[in-house]
């Protein structure tokens, strides 16, 4: 500061500078300067000092950034001058499209580059991934493969020979005439390689064998045959058996037993039991202390005698001839089954035999099951009542006939027969407050 100082005094005291401040001005620096000011504080730094020419400074380098893109003091000389050869020859101009004054001001008119963004080219976990790196660079050298890329290697190529099926636009005249009801044709077939993930063959399957729309029996026509329709009460009176059997069963079941029942003597015996037997339950627990100190001092006597010499090596002799006779056993054992190869085949066949018809077993169960409702949920499926009409309801006409049910449960109980949704019921309504019946005045004149 200084140093600027002692220049502007150098600049004033030349010849032919004139000077814009008056006397008082220059009277009131004079005496401004010759302040002194404690700058040893923070507040009095920028309060008492001069930076102006330190601004200028700055100001005049952003301009040279901005307009010629850095310092003219670092630039050549042949960015700054050029060789003037004279004036060249007039030619005709061309008219040049120049561009609109609104478009001139919206244009970046600043030679600076923009700064960096340092948040982009930063990355998360870089260091990590950065030594990751370096240590895949290291086994490449050595000539080791990664476990991933041997995974990747084991795989093999699916091969994809069936091509992708085209479908014609809906929108094309000339297209050719397609019978939604008639056979599936090869275009309508979806291909298996149309997607990178197949579709998985247990989804074809269909989760009941059963139609969707089951024919009723020959005897629940309006005007059926004698014998079908006989069948027909037949079968639904064994259902209605069924169901009476299951309501026996429950109530024998809910049944109380009347020899469970309590009568006057099995209470007053319950009332006096422990009364009357405490004298023998006294005589008896006098002996028994008696009885289990003698067993006690046969169990010292007992624990206190030790073997001799001669048991332990009689036991060990019987324990060795033991395991010498069970190892005998053992390889006559094996010698007698070379005999019985016939036998151990026959087995065999039969044990194979047992399992093949287990198998088949278990297969028709499967087949049978797949006609039945399964549990999806915790309600069972109940099966819609049979809808029969008896020998005297049957009508002789159409005209007569009289509807029965409803087509939208019997399709519902289908559903559910068919695995399709879970068997549900009605959901009860619960009235939260009770309804109170008021008797309205003019009701009430009138009665």
């Amino acid at each position: 500061m200084a140093a600027a100082r002692r220049l502007k005094r150098v600049v004033a005291s030349q010849p032919g500078f004139i000077n814009l401040k008056s006397t008082s001005d220059a009277a009131d620096s004079i005496s401004s300067r010759r302040k002194r000011v404690n700058k040893n504080k923070k507040k009095n730094w920028h309060k008492h000092s001069d930076i102006n020419d330190v601004e200028e400074f700055l100001e005049d380098v952003r301009l040279q950034e901005r307009t010629t893109g850095g310092l003219l003091s670092e630039k050549p000389d042949d960015n700054l001058f050029f060789l003037d050869l004279g004036q060249p020859k007039k030619k005709r101009r061309k008219k040049v499209s120049r561009p609109l004054r609104i478009d001139l001001i919206l244009q970046h008119d600043s030679l600076v580059p923009p700064p960096k963004d340092v948040l982009a080219h930063q990355q998360p976990n870089a260091k990590k991934l950065r030594r990751i790196a370096q240590k895949a660079e290291q086994l490449a050298a050595k000539g080791v493969v990664p476990r991933r890329q041997k995974q990747l290697l084991r795989r093999q190529a699916v091969v994809r020979t069936a091509k992708k099926a085209v479908t014609e636009a809906n929108n094309n005249p000339d297209r050719e005439y397609y019978d939604i009801w008639g056979q599936e044709s090869e275009c309508c077939v979806l291909c298996a390689c149309s997607s990178l993930c197949p579709r998985p063959e247990k989804l074809n399957e269909k989760p009941s064998v059963l139609p969707a729309v089951e024919v009723i029996a020959p005897g629940g026509s309006y005007n059926p045959d004698f014998f079908s329709h006989q069948a027909l009460l037949e079968k639904a009176h064994e259902v209605e058996v069924k169901k009476q059997k299951e309501e026996e069963k429950i109530e024998k079941q809910l049944a109380v037993n009347k020899e469970d029942t309590a009568t006057e003597e099995t209470t007053f015996r319950e009332q006096v039991e422990g009364l009357v037997e405490e004298d023998e339950e006294e005589e008896d627990a006098e002996t028994v202390p008696n009885e289990e100190e003698e067993d006690v001092t046969v169990g010292a006597i007992t624990q206190a005698e030790k073997k001799t010499e001669k048991q332990r090596k009689r036991e060990k002799a019987y324990k060795i001839k033991e395991q010498q006779r069970l190892a005998d056993r053992r390889q006559t054992g094996r010698q007698q089954q070379l005999f019985q190869l016939r036998s151990i085949k026959a087995s065999i066949k039969q044990d194979e035999e047992k399992t093949e018809t287990k198998q088949k077993l278990r297969k028709a169960k499967q087949e049978a099951q797949k006609a039945q409702p399964r549990r999806l949920g915790k309600l069972k499926f109940q099966p819609q009542d049979m809808e029969v009409q008896l020998s005297d309801e049957l009508a002789g006409s159409l005209r007569q006939l009289k509807p029965e049910g409803s087509v939208l449960k019997d399709r519902f109980k289908s559903l559910q027969k068919r695995n399709l949704i879970e068997p549900r019921e009605r959901a009860k309504f619960k009235r939260r407050l009770k309804v109170k019946y008021v008797e309205k005045r003019a009701f009430r004149e009138i009665t």
